[in-house]
């Protein structure tokens, strides 16, 4: 069982939001209208978390390592939400979320593979990190730079006890879960061939509800994710072939197989799936 153990060294590290962060370092002449907007945007996305618990315990009823994870992951990724709000209402008041705003963003997701929701989470946190690192640069008020910079290592650690449990997987499944990282991994990774970006958040996830079955799509300003990257924080493609090389670094952890591109993962995945075909017939 990994709960025990993650709960301890993700205790040593949490951080406090009135101590850690340094609310009196606010300088109001380095905050513009437009930063203050993509702030809220992200708090709001943040709180989409709250779904995606449901979605992991629904799915993973048969896990309960697991599943007593997700007690963690809740808490700090719903504080990572919080934290952006209590940034907003000292600073910009006007605008806080409404809860309506946020309760928008909880709604039900289909069943699907849990293995493969767990790479996809994984790949989504390597992302995350990434795009909130380039946030933190681009933002120039100080407190926000600092904020970006701490849930940044929040999310880092967060893909980090996923792979915990996707090498457990590995001995409990064997090929099986093989398929299923690769399988994502090999998508999660070619983001810069797609017209979106590639996120949980910005994946469908409700047939009944599409096209409304996103995050991203249920936001107050649903084209504000494209814009944020593309025009704002400008996560080119510089910033993409880091979490491209850390997707595959990753993989070529838990594989022990080294992947230098791509190419190489979807090899692996199509060698993985014809030692799986016989068995399947």
């Amino acid at each position: 069982m990994l709960y025990p153990e993650l709960f301890k060294s993700l205790e040593q590290v949490r951080w406090d939001m009135e101590k850690d962060i340094p609310w009196d370092q606010f300088d109001a002449s380095r905050l513009s209208d437009e930063q203050a907007q993509t702030i809220r945007m992200n708090a709001i996305t943040e709180w989409s978390a709250l779904a995606a618990t449901e979605m992991f315990l629904r799915d993973n009823r048969g896990d309960s390592d697991f599943s007593a994870f997700m007690s963690i992951w809740f808490f700090e990724e719903q504080k990572h939400s919080l934290v952006l709000m209590e940034y907003l209402r000292r600073f910009r008041p006007e605008l806080v979320p409404t809860e309506a705003e946020l309760h928008n963003v909880r709604f039900e997701f289909d069943p699907a593979p849990p293995l493969e929701t767990l790479m996809l989470h994984f790949c989504g946190e390597i992302r995350l990190n990434h795009w909130y690192r380039c946030a933190s640069d681009w933002h120039t008020e100080p407190v926000i730079k600092h904020i970006y910079k701490i849930i940044s290592q929040d999310e880092a650690r967060h893909g980090g006890a996923y792979l915990r449990y996707m090498k457990k997987a590995l001995v409990e499944v064997g090929d099986g879960a093989r398929a299923a990282f690769a399988k994502i991994g090999v998508l999660m990774a070619s983001a810069r061939r797609t017209e979106k970006p590639l996120h949980p958040t910005n994946l469908h996830v409700n047939q009944a509800l599409f096209p409304n079955d996103t995050v991203q799509s249920r936001l107050p300003d649903p084209d504000w994710l494209e814009r944020w990257l593309d025009l704002q924080i400008k996560f080119d493609g510089e910033w993409e072939k880091k979490v491209v090389e850390r997707i595959l670094h990753n993989m070529s952890l838990l594989f022990e197989h080294t992947f230098g591109t791509v190419q190489e993962l979807n090899r692996y995945r199509k060698e993985i799936m014809r030692r799986l075909s016989p068995a399947a017939a």
